[in-house]
């Protein structure tokens, strides 16, 4: 069976957006008569987010777990009891979203025997064709790393229509941890490396950070959470926008509140995400000396490669690949059987010997 994700568009306005960007990454809600559509969400497709009034592309998030539904009301406007839980691709500001008409020779409902294109943004989750999908995602990965500021009618951006008042999806970052996440876990294999790294990096005396999103996860019967050394904030370097980004990195190692080690781990079909937060860091510290690292399955090396050569990567400076690196899942699990027993007396150096460097294809 074919693991190639899907899109799907997703609808956000002014207010729901700036709650998403407010309280982080973490869970879709979508209205209960949805729910048959939203069961056919899996992890690794991407969500489209389109927000209405200035009719633009503001976003994408991936998929990471199976939906399910909970009464538990985190939104004031609506229940939004069918959830699903997601994390950021790409995100951009109504100023820099990208007006839908820039696509207008790319998009198929803009075609001459289509209906009125707008009919095609009414419905939230709605599945999108695949070339539609990936033109979407193309441009908003163009303009995530290379952004253009637009005017901005602010009538229009606070505009709210009737027909979609309570219909787009909010989003609350499980930090706010009422919410039990362990019914919407990503898969176990991502769990399981996050483990390891974590662990690593706690036994060798550094300060660990995990995705805030994943801050209540555990791996056999061991939690993030009580690891040695793991940190509840970041030290606050980055405007409050990067830190949003930059909090949702998988794992991070850190000495004297300086990082010293990124790590997005991609085991699913997407690996998007992680390059999305490495071009943000690059982008955030241009004089980056820090270690970028990918660490993904053995099967999905040349695909890692391949997208980190992406030209749109490319023009970042430095390019990612120069100062990224590739980890096969086989690799790291090997090389943390063979340092266990010198910890704590190794240090960051020993990934050298299982890291690829990403510029050499």
């Amino acid at each position: 069976m074919s693991t190639k994700p899907r899109y799907w568009l997703i609808l956000f306005n002014q207010r729901s957006w700036e709650t998403f960007l407010r309280i982080g990454a973490g869970t879709a809600g979508f209205r209960a008569r949805r729910w048959r559509t939203v069961q056919r969400f899996k992890a690794g497709d991407y969500l489209l987010c389109y927000l209405t009034g200035v009719s633009r592309w503001i976003g994408a998030l991936t998929v990471t777990g199976a939906p399910y539904q909970d009464d538990t009301r985190l939104w004031p406007d609506a229940a939004l009891p069918v959830r699903v839980a997601v994390k950021p691709v790409v995100l951009l500001t109504p100023e820099t979203a990208v007006p839908i008409t820039e696509l207008r020779d790319q998009l198929s409902i803009f075609s001459p025997d289509s209906l009125h294109w707008t009919a095609r943004l009414r419905q939230s989750p709605a599945l999108w064709p695949d070339d539609d999908g990936e033109a979407v995602m193309e441009t908003l990965l163009e303009a995530q790393v290379s952004p253009v500021v637009r005017e901005l009618d602010l009538r229009k951006l606070r505009y709210q229509p009737r027909a979609f008042r309570n219909l787009q999806p909010a989003t609350a970052a499980n930090a706010a941890e009422p919410v039990n996440i362990s019914s919407f876990r990503e898969p176990s294999t991502h769990t399981e490396i996050q483990w390891l790294l974590l662990h690593l990096g706690s036994a060798m005396g550094l300060d660990v950070w995990v995705a805030r999103n994943d801050r209540g996860r555990s791996y056999a019967g061991q939690r993030f959470a009580d690891l040695p050394g793991m940190l509840t904030e970041l030290p606050r370097q980055f405007d409050p926008a990067s830190m949003t980004i930059v909090e949702l990195i998988d794992v991070l190692w850190l000495q004297e509140q300086s990082i010293v080690a990124a790590f997005e781990i991609e085991s699913t079909s997407s690996i998007y995400s992680g390059l999305l937060r490495m071009a943000d860091l690059v982008a955030l510290q241009p004089n980056l000396h820090i270690p970028l690292y990918l660490v993904a399955p053995d099967s999905r090396r040349q695909k890692v490669l391949s997208e980190v050569n992406r030209p749109t990567f490319r023009r970042l400076r430095p390019a990612l690949a120069s100062i990224c690196r590739y980890i096969p899942f086989s690799g790291l699990r090997s090389r943390y059987q063979e340092v266990l027993p010198l910890l704590p007396h190794v240090n960051p150096s020993m990934l050298d010997t299982i890291a690829e460097p990403c510029d050499s294809v």
